[in-house]
């Protein structure tokens, strides 16, 4: 499970008049201020990121406020990491929060898994932290990571059942687990209830 997965849809602009967020704010004027550096056009940057131009437009603007796969792709379309695209200097608060309700941070979300990030979007991609909501019969699979990559769980509600190359080993809530993620691997929901499981993902 990792943001280097492929993105789900960008996501729509705020309504107009929306105030944006903090992250939001330093975003827009971040790409403004890169795209004029390096001279390209809204169209250059679209066409190297893979984001619309009417999205980029909105980001500039302070329209929107992007989900993570879009801010990555943007990312590396400027060959930088999230933490250099979204780093400001001379913050005032040492304190970075992540509210419950900003969509920003989810990762994805559909009727069987809803994925949120709980690490913050400016830290260096060693370590990713996701609260993950599976419903009856919901699944998350992941193809192999990086090499000597690990992933530690805990199960907050519910069962799953870990699933690591071979291996396999049901869990329920209180407890933990931690197997390799650079093989295929899973997390399936086999209670009848939602699985609600705390996940950090730990990159070599």
């Amino acid at each position: 499970m990792s943001s280097r997965k492929s993105p789900p849809p960008e996501k729509p602009a705020r309504k107009s008049g929306a105030p944006a967020d903090a992250i939001s704010r330093h975003l827009g004027s971040r790409v403004r201020q890169l795209r004029a550096e390096r001279d390209w056009s809204l169209e250059t940057l679209a066409g190297a990121s893979g984001v619309s131009r009417s999205m980029l437009s909105q980001i500039e603007r302070e329209g929107a406020n992007p989900t993570l796969a879009v801010t990555l792709r943007i990312a590396r379309a400027f060959g930088m990491t999230l933490g250099e695209l979204l780093e400001t200097p001379g913050a005032a608060s040492s304190v970075t929060v992540i509210r419950a309700g900003d969509k920003a941070y989810h990762y994805r979300s559909d009727k069987l898994c809803r994925i949120r990030t709980l690490s913050p979007l400016n830290l260096e991609k060693d370590v990713e932290f996701y609260e993950v909501l599976l419903a009856p019969g919901g699944a998350l699979r992941s193809s192999p990571h990086f090499e000597g990559t690990r992933e530690f769980l805990t199960v907050q509600q519910g069962a799953v059942r870990v699933e690591s190359a071979g291996d396999a080993e049901a869990l329920e809530a209180g407890d933990s687990a931690s197997y390799r993620a650079d093989v295929p691997h899973a997390i399936v929901n086999i209670g009848e209830t939602d699985a609600v499981i705390f996940l950090v993902v730990i990159y070599r």
